[in-house]
């Protein structure tokens, strides 16, 4: 199948600008090269568009992002993004060795598993005071430990010198640091590596102050 049949396909994703997860599939679609429309759930409005009873016959978790390709409903960030590299291997987000792609794996599951979902609003609805310090300690440890590994793994990007599935959940991570205000200081091959992504024209596109539900205040000017 050529890329201008592919793009005809009708692709639908269900996000929210500031949704990390949802980010992170904004950018392996811009990579790809795969046309969408975008459809906003809105996580506060309304009590939160994603407990609507619509919403959750597409996804029972009641979380974006939710990805409609292929005739297939898909959840979770990760796996829309291994599903998308196996649909369109070029340009590639995994290495092509067992262990590289182990390696990115892994740097994109400490991001993943270990520090954002610490920091989501569900959780943080759940703490209450002291939401904002509950949130950067666990992204300061989640941090430390990046930043440990990725001076062993990073070139230009967080594995080697191109950009792969860690990088595109490192982005997202990277805006909730400075959200919730953490002193970036300690992480500088974090930083370094953030810095490189945020030039290249698919992180622009899918970055959250460029999306149709993005606050007018919020956006790139």
């Amino acid at each position: 199948m050529t890329r201008e049949h592919i793009s005809l396909i009708l692709v639908i994703l269900y996000s929210y600008f500031r949704s990390s997860a949802s980010w992170r599939v904004r950018i392996a679609l811009a990579i790809k090269d795969i046309n969408y429309e975008y459809k906003a759930v809105h996580l506060v409005k309304d009590g939160g568009q994603q407990h609507s009873e619509e919403y959750k016959r597409l996804n029972p978790m009641e979380q974006v992002p939710t990805l409609v390709i292929d005739g297939h409903t898909l959840t979770q960030s990760l796996p829309i993004i291994e599903y998308l590299e196996e649909r369109n291997p070029e340009p590639p987000l995994l290495p092509k060795d067992s262990f590289g792609r182990a390696q990115v794996r892994a740097l994109s599951e400490l991001i993943n598993s270990g520090i954002q979902p610490l920091q989501n609003s569900t959780v943080l609805e759940k703490v209450g005071d002291g939401k904002e310090e509950w949130a950067r300690s666990f992204i300061v440890k989640g941090f430390q430990a990046l930043e440990t590994l990725l001076k062993q793994t990073s070139g230009k990007y967080s594995y080697g010198d191109t950009v792969t599935m860690a990088d595109l959940c490192l982005v997202p991570q990277m805006f909730a640091a400075k959200r919730f205000k953490v002193d970036l200081e300690p992480f500088p091959t974090i930083c370094r590596v953030h810095d490189a992504l945020a030039e290249l024209s698919a992180f622009k596109a899918a970055d959250a102050s460029n999306q149709p539900d993005t606050p007018d205040e919020l956006r790139s000017t």
